[in-house]
């Protein structure tokens, strides 16, 4: 991962190693593979159970810029809870008056909809909502839930992402 620059001082020897490190290693993360993770998945009133469906995230930091994005897909066994549903982010975001958008994009598991939407992080927290309009014909904007924008079954599939300045 990356970190700040080495302040050099008057008179330093260079060796092979501090230059591999100042600058290979620094360039390796940059290149590097995004790191995988497993969101938290939570709703505000019961939270959600994957069973045996899939939840996967994946990121890049780069500094603190953090590029992130979360797939979700509902199984025979998920159980999809009550309330609005909030994704956890690998790193809390910087506290400042800044909310971080990104995109969202949901699939129906049988209505053959997709719902194009916007994926959201505050400032200060860790906590991502996936917002969508609340139905075909209203196209005010309402946080994902179980029935929300359409009723979620094996096979729903979200996928968000979102960039942000991290906190550290």
């Amino acid at each position: 991962m990356t970190f700040g620059p080495k302040t050099w001082i008057v008179g330093e020897t260079v060796s092979a190693a501090l230059l591999n490190q100042e600058i290979r290693d620094q360039w390796n993360s940059v290149l590097d593979p995004w790191t995988t993770y497993t969101p938290g998945w939570t709703a505000a009133t019961t939270n959600p159970v994957i069973g045996n469906g899939t939840l996967t995230g994946r990121y890049m930091k780069v500094g603190r810029t953090v590029h992130l994005s979360i797939n979700l897909v509902g199984g025979a066994t998920t159980t999809w809870g009550a309330g609005a549903y909030s994704f956890a982010a690998p790193f809390a975001s910087a506290n400042s008056t800044v909310s971080y958008l990104g995109g969202a994009r949901l699939s129906g598991s049988g209505s053959g909809d997709t719902w194009i939407g916007q994926a959201s992080l505050g400032p200060n927290t860790t906590s991502i909502n996936a917002t969508f309009p609340v139905s075909t014909t209203n196209t005010r904007a309402s946080n994902m839930h179980a029935t929300g924008p359409e009723t979620h079954a094996a096979g729903s599939t979200l996928r968000l992402f979102v960039t942000y300045q991290s906190a550290t």
